[in-house]
């Protein structure tokens, strides 16, 4: 396998997609074109791959594209870091840790494995709690078998907040405000993300389970309500 792999899938998704439907999922924002590395890429290719793609990690692939860690950022900045320090300075665990990458000439060396992955079927929220709880800013985006189909971002999660306003009152209209009762009038506003029910609502506990299944909207910022007055005539 030659060292550098340029994996090229259909074309990357545009910004956002206007449509209904929550939730969105990782296959709908990742980005289908990755530049990833054999392990035995070396350390000034790696460094070029990520100045000239302007890219933050690179999945290091093995056989037929199967995703067995990633070369970071932090992976590479070890051998800069310790070019003059003292190692004294630094507590063991992480000295062993960095002092090793500072060391290393490969990805197979530098990587770090295992890989912390996501599905393209995960939704947006499960890919942004991986990437909380892992403290990473990429995911490699595998199937069932481990193989490489894209790379999600944490700007490409963002990705859904660009939805036009009309996009996320229709699908409130149509997946929410449907449900309610047939005399109840609420209706929805939408300016810049931010959704305001506005209406009257006689059932007041119903109050927090419209709030909540709107703040579920994909595109959503915030919810506001303000359901104590009539739904003014269009």
């Amino acid at each position: 396998m030659p060292d550098t792999t340029h994996h090229a899938s259909p074309a990357p998704q545009s910004p956002y997609l206007p449509r209904e439907g929550s939730p969105y999922h990782v296959s709908d924002v990742m980005s289908h074109t990755v530049i990833a590395v054999g392990r035995d890429a070396l350390f000034k290719e790696l460094v070029e791959l990520i100045d000239t793609w302007k890219v933050s990690s690179l999945p290091v692939l093995e056989g037929e594209g199967r995703v067995i860690g990633v070369v970071s950022e932090a992976d590479l900045l070890p051998k800069e870091e310790f070019r003059d320090a003292d190692p004294s300075r630094y507590d063991v665990v992480r000295r062993l840790s960095d002092m090793a990458k500072a060391g290393a000439v490969t990805a197979g060396e530098l990587m770090s494995t295992p890989a912390v992955t996501v599905h393209a079927d995960a939704t947006l929220a499960v890919a942004a709690r991986i990437m909380a709880r892992r403290r990473v800013k990429h995911l490699p985006v595998v199937d069932g078998s481990g193989l490489l189909q894209g790379m999600v971002s944490r700007s490409d999660l963002l990705k859904v907040f660009l939805r036009p306003d009309e996009a996320i009152a229709a699908e409130i209209r149509h997946g929410v405000l449907s449900s309610l009762p047939p005399q109840t009038r609420v209706d929805v506003r939408v300016r810049e993300g931010v959704v305001t029910l506005c209406g009257t609502l006689r059932d007041t506990a119903l109050v927090p389970v419209l709030a909540r299944a709107s703040r579920a909207v994909e595109g959503v910022v915030d919810v506001r309500l303000d359901l104590n007055q009539p739904v003014s005539e269009p």
